[in-house]
């Protein structure tokens, strides 16, 4: 995989706190960036899925497509987002011939 490399300002209070989180985790700096900002992307990945599903603008495979996780796994956290089902024929189907 070929890497770039990405530089941001951050206050003393926001550099403590990370120094802190990688100290007790074991990791250094770099690594606890990386961690965060890969986490941070994970949820915003997901939290874009939810808004889409909630709006009706995506099915639930869509959803679970641009969340980057399994449909069972986004129905598995449907509940915590106080997301309800939604799940027609026309979304079968669409699933069906999209090789689930």
């Amino acid at each position: 995989m070929i890497t770039k490399t990405v530089s941001t300002r951050l206050s003393e209070d926001e550099l403590g706190l990370l120094d802190s989180m990688a100290a007790r985790t074991g990791l250094d700096r770099a690594t606890m960036t990386k961690t965060l900002l890969r986490r941070g992307l994970e949820q915003l990945r997901f939290d874009e899925a939810v808004a889409a599903y909630r709006a009706s603008r995506v099915t639930l495979s869509r959803a679970a497509e641009m969340a980057g996780i399994s449909i069972w796994d986004f129905i598995g956290r449907m509940d915590q987002q106080d997301l309800t089902l939604h799940y027609g024929i026309g979304e079968l189907e669409e699933d069906l011939s999209g090789g689930l």
